[in-house]
């Protein structure tokens, strides 16, 4: 078993096993008091995983229960929060009790909101089960659901007090969904690990997914420690992601993967740091290259106009400015603050300033 300790605030372990899904129900007695555990999954991921998790809760002889959303970005809004909150004040949850978010990153997100605000905060466990989750979205406290204005506007930093990865999770995820996760992969690469962008084109990801998962989580990990809120370098995080938000808010958040919209934003914000001469020559193609090595999209059709008017409702703005993550050179990332006003201008136009 690979273990990854989390310093933040509240410190908690990641580990990282094949079969470590069995062992739920032993770490939930292990770390806490709870008499009660409600699981929350969604439609695609319950008729795999969600009767290996109830009988390792009853082993424990743990109070069960069960919450099931359909499968899909479009149900991460406040809507189904209210009915899991429904749910668990009908199971009457108490604040020793626990949620076990099994499933993807919409679940998490969901379930670990709903444990940061029922009863203003109860214990949660991340079992995440998609590629994007286990080397992303179940790490670092960040929980929350969408609105119509835009991705993850409402939500709250609330830490899991465990984060049990099974790599053979995605011997069932359909190939669309090991794309969506690379995306996030490569991002971990292009800002803090040029060896591991390196090791990504050389070799094959997946034939390496426990040390890639490994990799992915004690970066974010690093990061979370010295910045669990956000406050500056976690910000470091959202390379490709202010472009791929928008893109995936104008599509209505259907037909297009997180991932697969980071991997397009990740390029747009390469190019645009090449063109304004902050982000080394060449970078941009090699990103290209290593996103369609793992099947993901690097341009999209939607208008510049559409993307950069979608990224103004982004929850990186801070008044009047966007907070832009951009490259020096693969490994090394900054945070460029830039007037929202002139974000179309920036992705197709040289500077005529300087840029830190």
């Amino acid at each position: 078993m690979k273990t990854v300790h989390v310093h933040t605030g509240r410190p908690y372990d990641i580990f990282i096993e094949r079969g470590v899904i069995d062992s739920c129900g032993a770490v939930i007695r292990r770390l806490s008091k709870a008499e009660k555990v409600t699981v929350v999954t969604d439609t695609n991921v319950a008729p795999h995983y969600q009767w290996r998790v109830l009988n390792a809760l009853a082993a424990q002889d743990l109070q069960t229960n069960t919450f099931i959303f359909p499968a899909g970005e479009e149900s991460k809004h406040l809507g189904t929060v209210s009915a899991l909150y429904k749910t668990l004040a009908d199971f009457r949850m108490t604040r020793r009790d626990v949620i076990v978010a099994l499933g993807g990153g919409v679940c998490g997100d969901m379930a670990g909101f709903a444990a940061a605000t029922y009863l203003r905060g109860i214990d949660f466990i991340q079992i995440p089960t998609s590629l994007l989750a286990q080397v992303d979205s179940s790490v670092g406290g960040k929980t929350g659901v969408d609105l119509p204005q835009g991705k993850n506007l409402v939500g709250a930093f609330h830490q899991p007090i465990a984060v049990l990865i099974d790599p053979d999770t995605l011997n069932t995820l359909p190939d669309k969904f090991i794309a969506d996760g690379m995306g996030e992969v490569i991002k971990y690469g292009c800002i803090k690990d040029a060896a591991f962008f390196s090791f990504l084109e050389r070799e094959d990801a997946l034939s390496n997914i426990e040390d890639v998962i490994e990799t992915c989580v004690s970066v974010k990990r690093d990061v979370v420690s010295r910045d669990e809120r956000e406050a500056g370098e976690r910000m470091l995080l959202n390379f490709g992601h202010t472009l791929g938000h928008a893109i995936e808010k104008l599509y209505g958040f259907t037909g297009i993967t997180h991932g697969m919209a980071v991997a397009v934003g990740m390029v747009m914000m390469a190019r645009a740091g090449e063109m304004h001469g902050v982000t080394e020559a060449g970078t941009a193609e090699r990103i290209v290259r290593l996103c369609e090595k793992y099947g993901l999209p690097t341009s999209d059709s939607a208008a510049l106009f559409d993307i950069a008017e979608a990224a103004k409702g982004d929850k990186k703005t801070a008044g009047s400015n966007i907070n832009l993550v951009l490259l020096r050179k693969l490994g090394e990332s900054f945070i460029h603050p830039l007037p929202v006003s002139e974000l179309e201008a920036f992705l197709t136009q040289p500077s005529t300033g300087t840029i830190a």
